[in-house]
């Protein structure tokens, strides 16, 4: 692969369709790509310098530009950037430079890619020299210079060994000038760059697969580069850096395809190392430590989109591949949670994904926190919406204003919980976006929290019960999956799915077990369609999605698309499959004449596809497309744009990680104080507990075993005083969070009475 553009017009028809919406379409900095990347960290101006030529040479290939003002472009500036000096002057004088060096021309004209749901970069002006060759094409023939041809590459031979030989050697004698002429000369010019990297020197990259590049070469320099020149990694060097990103940015969208599945290739630990320096680089210029050491934001708002693009880049490299690179959660940048989140939030809202930036356009950089921030806002001003419009109709109908009239007032029998919680929400479906209140009948007490979440918790209880029918219990993966019995109404499901909207939307943890399947297909779409016809909660399913729900069934047929034999023969299969209905065996055909198909070795995959889709989507359709319209009749909300599934069961769920540490951080105490010596036992066998017994304890004290987003310190976790004997049990009270633990004379009582307590509780468990 050349260092310079691509031939992206012929290459573009080979590529694959971007993945995900609001992601770039790109490739990934492979470790082909991902050295080069990172060697241009280092010498960000040579790659500038080296522009020049390369656009001169690929100007008839690339598309006009569109005018676009900074003003439309959301203010990115487009100042004027000098020509940088050679890399070996640049070692010596970077500290220099520091001033000025944000108001510069850049040096070349790049395609502006038509990237959906990304903000585009304004057009960079061409420079000198592209505009002598402009006018001199008008010139007569007579008058015109030949044009000369274009240089060869020069053959460069160093190996990987040698120049490792030339660092040690430098180390040793401390004479440097090896190293150094190497990095003078490479990094002269992008010809240099090519003869020293490429793998085939005459050969132009054609393939997502291989860069053409000895990423091995290019790892071992730039890692040198950084051992031996720590002012590399210094925020001194962040305006050749900002400047590297907004050309890699503004590539063409074929290009970066390419660089998007180069990178899926890196390493881990590369990869997350070139994560992290963007996420770096944006945290730093949104919150400088030295802002003396940055340009004036004014002269550089083109910084942060131009990183955050490229961080897009890296994070659909991320996605393509089963398991990911890295985790999600890597590419959450922390800062953006000390931001003014609802001005990013309606800014997309107003804007969508024009010409002006929002982070909301690239919400896999918001972390779940700041998504949590947004989506309760959100509601909030939703809730505020609803009960003024409430407030006016009932003085605009001279009837006397009621404080009841502001909540979701929700009145049930214990007796009949699920019947009158059904009736509730389905009378007041207007209401559901007001703040909710539950009254038991027959009960004196005020909702202060305590009575939503215990109608919460019962109502979660009883449904989910085998014996109810609506949803099973699946023992190998500890999940409940809806039940594919035909019904004649699916009102329940509804009921179910607005319970798990008004916990969200109340900030209320459920102690549900759904897989992570589910929560996709709540998000197929993530906005309820306008045309009622349209089909709601159906999403690609894979063997992996079935894995977690029926992983017998799932290995299975794992084994029949593994099968050397033949599968005709020895399995015997049609498209046709059998269900078990109320004690009937009911057969269904996967395709037209499923039954007179038989199953074979060629048509294996497309029978597993099939039966998967069959069990995840067709047989549960009525019932889920209730539950999604449940849920959206309280959730509905742009922001649920923002959310993957994960972070989605996160939000119901709460978050599986304990940190027990930060729960006795938290705690407050009702008849004890922290320093009692009760307390201090207490602490002392939890921190000691298996992870296993510490979600019991939290499950028992709680009604879940998991954590919700905000933290152990959004629990409001209390500790009381039980003044009854030392031989009791301790006790909880789940709606409050409340655990009431006996004044146990030493530890070791006090570990086994616990134990007893969290392990032999039925709680509100589902099981």
């Amino acid at each position: 692969m050349s260092l310079h553009n691509s031939p992206a017009a012929t290459a573009a028809a080979d590529l694959p369709p971007g993945p995900g919406a609001g992601l770039p379409p790109g490739p990934e900095l492979t470790q082909g790509s991902a050295v080069p990347l990172s060697i241009e960290e280092g010498g960000e101006d040579e790659e500038e310098e080296g522009e020049e030529g390369k656009k001169e040479k690929e100007q008839e290939k690339l598309s006009p530009i569109p005018s676009v003002s900074s003003a439309a472009a959301g203010g990115l500036e487009r100042g004027a950037k000098n020509q940088f000096s050679t890399f070996s002057n640049f070692i010596t004088t970077i500290n220099q430079k520091k001033e000025g060096i944000g108001n510069r021309n850049s040096p070349s004209q790049l395609v502006i890619p038509d990237i959906k749901n990304v903000r585009d970069l304004p057009p960079i002006c061409l420079d000198v020299r592209q505009k002598q060759r402009i006018s001199i094409d008008t010139l007569p023939q007579e008058l015109k210079a030949p044009i000369p041809s274009e240089p060869s590459l020069p053959i460069r031979t160093k190996t990987v060994k040698d120049f490792q030989d030339d660092v040690e050697k430098a180390k040793s004698s401390g004479d440097w000038k090896a190293v150094h002429d190497f990095y003078s000369t490479t990094f002269d010019s992008f010809l240099e760059i090519n003869a020293a990297f490429k793998k085939d020197i005459s050969s132009p990259f054609n393939t997502i697969e291989d860069s053409g590049i000895n990423a091995k070469f290019v790892n071992v320099v730039y890692d040198a580069l950084l051992n031996t020149n720590p002012q590399f990694s210094n925020t001194s060097t962040y305006v050749i850096y900002a400047h590297l990103l907004r050309q890699i940015a503004a590539l063409t969208e074929a290009d970066h395809h390419f660089l998007v599945h180069w990178s899926k290739k890196i390493s881990q630990r590369r990869f997350k190392q070139l994560v992290d320096r963007l996420l770096q680089f944006i945290s730093l210029r949104l919150f400088p430590a030295k802002p003396e050491e940055f340009p004036p934001m004014v002269k550089c708002t083109w910084w942060i989109p131009s990183a955050t693009k490229v961080l897009a880049l890296f994070n659909a490299a991320n996605s393509l591949i089963t398991p990911p690179i890295i985790s999600y959660t890597e590419f959450y940048n922390s800062t953006l949670d000390h931001i003014d989140l609802m001005e990013e939030y309606h800014n997309w809202r107003c804007y969508g994904n024009s010409h002006r930036f929002s982070f909301c356009q690239y919400p896999f950089i918001i972390s779940i926190a700041a998504k949590k921030v947004i989506i309760q806002r959100d509601s909030e001003q939703q809730m505020i919406s609803i009960a003024r419009q409430s407030l006016v109709d009932k003085v605009s109908r001279r009837q006397k204003p009621d404080m009841n009239m502001l909540f979701l007032n929700v009145k049930v029998r214990r007796t009949h919980l699920v019947s009158d919680s059904l009736d509730e929400l389905a009378r007041k479906r207007a209401d559901l976006k007001k703040k909710l209140k539950v009254t038991f009948v027959g009960e004196a007490g005020l909702d202060m929290g305590g009575l939503t979440k215990e109608w919460f918790l019962l109502l979660i209880r009883q449904i989910f019960h085998p014996d109810y029918g609506m949803f099973t219990y699946h023992k190998d993966s500890h999940c409940h999956w809806f039940s594919s019995f035909k019904c004649d109404n699916y009102s329940e499901f509804r009921l179910v799915g607005a319970l798990m909207g008004l916990a969200v939307y109340n900030s209320i943890t459920l102690d549900i077990r759904f897989p992570l399947c589910c929560y996709k297909k709540l998000l197929s779409p993530p906005i309820v369609p306008c045309n009622h016809n349209t089909l709601v909660g159906i999403c690609d399913v894979t063997l992996d999605d079935l894995f977690q729900i029926m992983p017998e069934l799932a290995h299975g047929l794992s084994e029949l698309l593994s099968y050397e034999g033949n599968v005709e023969e020895d399995f015997y299969s049609t498209f046709q499959v059998f269900q078990e209905e109320f004690g009937v065996i009911k057969s269904y055909n996967l395709k037209p004449n499923g039954d007179k198909i038989p199953v074979t070795n060629q048509n294996r995959k497309e029978y597993v596809k099939l039966y998967v889709d069959f069990l995840l989507n067709k047989t549960i359709y009525k019932q889920f497309s209730a539950f999604y319209y449940g849920f959206h009749s309280v959730c509905a909300s742009y922001a649920l744009l923002l959310l993957r599934p994960e972070e989605v069961e996160i939000l119901v769920c709460g978050s599986p990680e304990l940190d027990m540490s930060a729960l006795q951080r938290s705690t407050q105490y009702e008849g004890y104080q922290k320093t009692d010596l009760t307390i201090r036992y207490f602490w002392d066998v939890v921190l000691g507990f298996s992870l296993d017994l510490q979600k019991k304890l939290l499950h028992f004290a709680t009604g879940s075993d998991r954590v919700p987003v905000g933290g152990m310190a959004d629990l409001n976790f209390k500790i009381s005083k039980s003044e009854t004997s030392t031989s009791w049990l301790p006790v909880a009270h789940t709606c409050f969070n409340q655990l009431c633990l006996p004044p146990y004379k030493n530890k070791k009582e006090l570990k086994q009475k616990l134990i007893i307590g969290i392990s032999n509780a039925e709680g509100f468990g589902l099981e």
